[in-house]
This record gives C-alpha cells, sequence and structure tokens, in this order.
C-alpha cells in the first residue's frame, strides 16, 4: 500500500474509456499550468516517457487544447531519458517533440532536456546543475515553493513496478540527495537518465497516468499491496508538501478494490 502519509494526498480516478482518461489528464495538465502562471509566472512540468502519455501529448497538441496554454510561460522537463541521441525511436525527448514540442509555441530556451547521447553520469551531473539554476536552488533539497519545485510531474507506472527510470533495487530509492543520477534498466540492460524521488517528491502535483489491462496487477500491487518501494519503486513516489493523483482507465483499474 502507499505509505500512510502519501495516502491521503492520494487521488485514484477511474475513466471509462482511454479516451476519457486522455482528456482528464489533458485537462489536468492545462489546469496545473494555468495555477502556475498565475502564482509564479511560469508552468515547469517534468514529461514522461512511453506510449501512453504519446496520446496525451497529441492531444495537448490539438488547436482546442494548445490554445488554452500560455506556453511562453512553460518550462518542459524531463523525468528520464535513455541514453540515445535525440533522433533515436527510443528518445523520450524525440517522442515529446514529435508529438507535442513542435506543434506549439513553447520557447526553444524553455525545453530542458537530457543529453541522451552523453556518458551518462556527466549528463545526469549537467541536467542536475540546469535544474538547480532552473529552481533557484544551488545546493540542498528543493523547497515547496512557488517558483522553486516542479508544478507537475507526469509519470507512468512499468510492469515491474518501475516508473521514471526508477527501477526495484535502484541505489536512487535508498535515501538519496541528488536530483540526477545515471541508471540502468536491468531487464534490457540499457543506460538511462533519472530524476530521483528527492526532487520528484517535492513536486506540487505528481500524476500518474495508467492505461490497459496490462497494467492491472501491477497497479493493484502499487495501491493496495505492502509498502515495498525498494521492490516497487512507484510506491515512492509521495509528495512531501503536494498531491498525488493515479488517472487510469477501466482496463487498467480492473483488479482494485478486490481486497
Amino acid at each position: 500500500m502507499l505509505r500512510p502519509d502519501a495516502r491521503s494526498r492520494t487521488d485514484v480516478q477511474t475513466f471509462a474509456t482511454t479516451g476519457a482518461l486522455m482528456h482528464a489528464a489533458a485537462e489536468e495538465f492545462i489546469a496545473c499550468a494555468s495555477a502556475a502562471v498565475a502564482s509564479s509566472g511560469r508552468f515547469t512540468v517534468a514529461l514522461s516517457g512511453g506510449s501512453t502519455p504519446a496520446a496525451l501529448y497529441a492531444l495537448l497538441a490539438t488547436r482546442r487544447q494548445a490554445e488554452r496554454v500560455d506556453w511562453a510561460r512553460v518550462h518542459v522537463f524531463f523525468g528520464d531519458e535513455r541514453c540515445v541521441p535525440p533522433e533515436d525511436p527510443a528518445s523520450n525527448f524525440g517522442m515529446a517533440r514529435a508529438q507535442l514540442l513542435d506543434h506549439v509555441p513553447v520557447p526553444a530556451s524553455n525545453v530542458h532536456r537530457m543529453r541522451g547521447e552523453d556518458e551518462p553520469a556527466r549528463a545526469a551531473a549537467a541536467y542536475e546543475r540546469e535544474l538547480r539554476e532552473a529552481f533557484a536552488t544551488p545546493e540542498g533539497p528543493p523547497r515547496a515553493i512557488a517558483g522553486a519545485r516542479f508544478d507537475l510531474v507526469l509519470l507512468g507506472l512499468g510492469p515491474d513496478g518501475h516508473t521514471a527510470s526508477l527501477f526495484p533495487g535502484a541505489r536512487a530509492l535508498r535515501g538519496c540527495a541528488r536530483w540526477v543520477v545515471a541508471a540502468r534498466a536491468p531487464a534490457v540492460h540499457a543506460r538511462r537518465i533519472t530524476l530521483t524521488p528527492a526532487v520528484l517528491c517535492a513536486a506540487a502535483e505528481i500524476v500518474f497516468v495508467i492505461a490497459g489491462g496490462e497494467k492491472s496487477s501491477i497497479l493493484r500491487r502499487v495501491l493496495e499491496g505492502p509498502y515495498e518501494p525498494e521492490t516497487l519503486p512507484a510506491q515512492a513516489m509521495a509528495p512531501s508538501a503536494g498531491r498525488l493523483r493515479w488517472l487510469v482507465d477501466a482496463d487498467a483499474a480492473a483488479g482494485l478494490g478486490r481486497g
């Protein structure tokens, strides 16, 4: 189960179809953007990779939705990245660019990508410096104030319970003070770069967007099973001074609430 102090701030919403889920996620993105711009003059968001967010980004890129966001004030970051060049089909940045960023008027200087083509440890250190500069926090943990943390973090859920590139057993799950680290995807022996719980859990809002029946078993384990964050890293996503939301379609939610 989720940590007791996180449960009170957790909101699980189920939608009948994947389409309805994407529209709800888009509304949440737009609402967070509007609130953040009103509060601090900008909106900082960490995007996730994968097929589910690709559909969300395509929806946000449609004229009807894109016109509702003040893109000039949006700063785009990434929760994780595969260690590949941006042109590689596996690149999270490349996917977000193709589905969203090339279709909305976000300034190029406001898009902060992880350099997957660089040596992983060096790329992670560079991205942490960029984050700390963006949040005006040269050292120490993120601060829970507007403009000094992510306004929104979008996350997915892997079949092993991982999220971002925080995999079961990762050292970053055990009290790591670093904001960004190099990681390895065990199943495919691939290198990654990922944000850590230190910065993710400082966000004003974390939203998981989960679709598909293949996620139902792991979703149930994360939400209703024992609290084992080193085994199920998604359970470690407990905002210290923010809100945690799970937006799921009916297929993904099929196993929930059965005791």
